[in-house]
C-alpha cells in the first residue's frame, strides 16, 4: 500500500505532537503534593495586598489596583498557580515586609500614608541586593499587580482601550502619540 506525502506528514505531526505534549505534561506537570495544604489568607491579608497594589499602581485619572481588588487576585494566583516553594516565598515575604515596614517607619503599613508606603517600596527596591527575601516578594507582588490590574475589567476598559474580540481588522489605524495601549 502506497502512502502519499501529505498522509505521511499528518501522521508524523500527530505522532510528534502527541509525544511532545505527553512529555511536557510528564516533565512540567504539578503533582498534588507540591501544593501547600491549608494556605489561608485572612481578610486583613487581602486588605494589605490591596494597599500594596495601590502603592504600585495608584489611583490617578483612572482607578488604581485597589479598585480592581488586586488583593483577591493575588491570593487566587498564589493558591492556584504557585508551587509550595513559591507559596512559602510569597507568604514569608508578606510577613517580612510587614515587619520591616514597621521597623523602618515605626508604624503599621496599613496606617501609613501613601507617600510613606511609596517611599519605603522605592527604598526597598534600591536595597534589593541586601534584602533578597523582601526583594523577591516585591518582584512577585509587582508582577501579580500588573497582571491582575491590566487583565481586570477596570484595567482593560479604563486604563487601556478595550476592543471586544473578535473585532474587525483595521490595518490602517491612525497612531496618535500618547494614546493608551489596546487591550484585546
Amino acid at each position: 500500500m502506497a502512502i502519499n506525502r501529505r498522509d505521511a506528514l499528518k501522521s508524523m505531526a500527530l505522532l510528534m505532537g502527541g509525544t511532545i505534549v505527553g512529555m511536557n505534561a510528564l516533565l512540567t506537570g504539578c503533582s498534588p503534593e507540591e501544593q501547600l495544604s491549608g494556605l489561608n489568607f485572612s481578610e486583613k491579608d487581602i486588605a494589605f495586598l490591596d494597599e500594596l497594589g495601590e502603592a504600585i499602581i495608584p489611583t490617578t485619572d483612572t482607578p488604581g489596583a485597589k479598585a480592581a481588588e488586586i488583593g483577591t487576585f493575588m491570593v487566587m494566583m498564589v493558591k492556584d498557580t504557585y508551587n509550595a516553594a513559591e507559596q512559602e516565598k510569597f507568604t514569608n515575604g508578606l510577613n517580612a515586609l510587614r515587619a520591616d515596614f514597621k521597623k523602618q517607619q515605626s508604624t503599621d503599613f496599613m496606617e501609613a500614608s501613601t507617600a510613606d508606603r511609596t517611599a519605603y517600596l522605592n527604598a526597598l527596591q534600591a536595597r534589593a541586593a541586601e534584602e533578597e527575601a523582601l526583594a523577591g516578594f516585591l518582584a512577585m507582588a509587582k508582577d501579580l499587580t500588573v497582571l491582575g490590574y491590566f487583565t481586570s475589567e477596570i484595567g482593560a476598559t479604563q486604563a487601556l482601550r478595550y476592543m471586544e474580540t473578535p473585532g474587525k481588522y483595521d490595518g490602517c489605524m491612525e497612531y496618535v502619540p500618547g494614546d493608551r495601549a489596546w487591550a484585546l
